[in-house]
């Protein structure tokens, strides 16, 4: 298994966070992690929240719910 801040920063360099991506760093984060994960996990919430990365789950989820 590989870091948390591995998957973060492969989302924000995309833009893009596959559900695959999320049910990742969900089971990473059951586990213990150092600092750097926890601090670029927070990273990606920040550039999820003003639109720099995408979602796929969100996006599957709007288009259901449109």
């Amino acid at each position: 298994m590989g870091l948390i801040r591995e998957v973060v920063y492969q989302a924000l360099n995309s833009g893009y966070l596959t559900i695959e991506a999320e049910d990742e760093l969900r089971s990473m984060l059951r586990n213990k992690y150092e600092l750097e994960d926890l601090e670029a996990f927070i990273q990606l919430q920040q550039a999820a929240m003003i639109g720099q990365v995408r979602q796929e789950s969100r996006e599957i989820l709007t288009a259901l719910q449109g």
